[in-house]
């Protein structure tokens, strides 16, 4: 297998953070005309997670993120034809047109299914890392999960699990700030997340401005570690939502948050600082490619038919 370069591909980071940017925006854009047949939870302003750490990944390790996972998809190099097809409930999507938004899948890319249930893929991706742990190829998994679902009861025993047995797993906390629309403050004793896993006796680490590089840098580290027999290792990723918790618009009118808080945000934007890294003629090309990569998966989502009624029957197991 390739051995993980000591420093990214800007030009590779910054076409993945704006390959899911636009296809977002783009989301966000047909939503209202429903042809989209699913509720959808965007990562508009949470790229540089899922880049950061996806990007230094093996092709056969494997990714589980949660019902707001476009961004890991499409940075694990999930088809993104067959994204937009599943959005729109069509034949040709990742889950047949039969899961939606909150439920996609590319076991070909090694993306396992995703679940609109909070912090029910913490254990399934736990499951895979041993599977993965017995095999003995080196490979591991990636566990995304929100703040919310450091919460819920299986957070706490995945973490003893993984820890007890030194499972090949990269914990990865998208800390938004809320649970829908519950701030941290409200809902935590602690802001120590990291303190907290710490106690399982494993190696965490908070990154409080969503810098993609430096999220890259420890997810590197990581794997180096992980693939050592280490077991496993939990970064916890300050990030911030753009969006309405589900939904294409906006919410600062809610009353559970405001603009002012977007502004230090829309400033750190990862997606604009990396651009601005390149060679503008190489970031206009780069730009180009990627929106006709996405009319391109919107007209193949558009022309796709929609599910056989018997499709209802198949995959039933009771």
């Amino acid at each position: 297998m390739p051995i993980t370069p000591v420093e990214p591909d800007l030009s590779r980071l910054y076409r993945k953070l704006q390959l899911i940017r636009r296809a977002e925006e783009e989301i966000a854009r047909i939503y209202p005309s429903d042809k989209i047949k699913s509720p959808v939870h965007l990562s508009i302003g949470q790229e540089a997670a899922a880049v950061g750490i996806c990007d230094p990944l093996r092709p056969d390790d494997v990714v589980s993120g949660t019902y707001r996972s476009h961004a890991a998809y499409i940075a694990k190099g999930g088809d993104l034809p067959a994204l937009f097809a599943e959005l729109y409930g069509k034949d040709t999507g990742c889950a047949r047109g039969k899961g939606g938004s909150m439920h996609i899948v590319n076991m070909d890319q090694y993306i396992l299914g995703t679940s609109a249930v909070v912090g029910t893929t913490v254990p399934i991706a736990l499951g895979y890392s041993l599977a993965l742990q017995r095999e003995g190829r080196g490979r591991l998994v990636v566990a995304f999960f929100g703040d919310g679902a450091t919460e819920e009861g299986v957070f706490s025993e995945s973490l003893n699990f993984a820890s007890l047995h030194k499972l090949p797993v990269l914990f990865v906390c998208e800390n938004n700030g809320y649970a829908i629309h519950a701030p941290t403050s409200k809902r935590w004793a602690t802001t120590r997340l990291c303190e907290r896993v710490e106690t399982y006796g494993i190696p965490a680490h908070q990154v409080r401005d969503s810098d993609v590089l430096t999220l890259w840098k420890l997810a590197s580290e990581a794997y180096t570690s992980i693939r050592q027999g280490n077991g496993p290792v939990f970064i916890e990723c300050q990030t911030y939502r753009w969006k309405e918790h589900v939904g294409p618009g906006e919410d600062y009118d809610a009353g559970y948050r405001t603009r002012e808080e977007l502004g230090p945000w829309v400033e750190n934007d990862q997606v604009r600082i990396i651009g601005e890294k390149l060679d503008p003629a190489v970031k206009a090309s780069i730009d180009a490619a990627i929106d006709r990569e996405i009319a391109e998966a919107i007209e193949f989502a558009e022309t796709s038919p929609f599910p056989d009624p018997k499709e209802l029957y198949t995959h039933v197991y009771a």
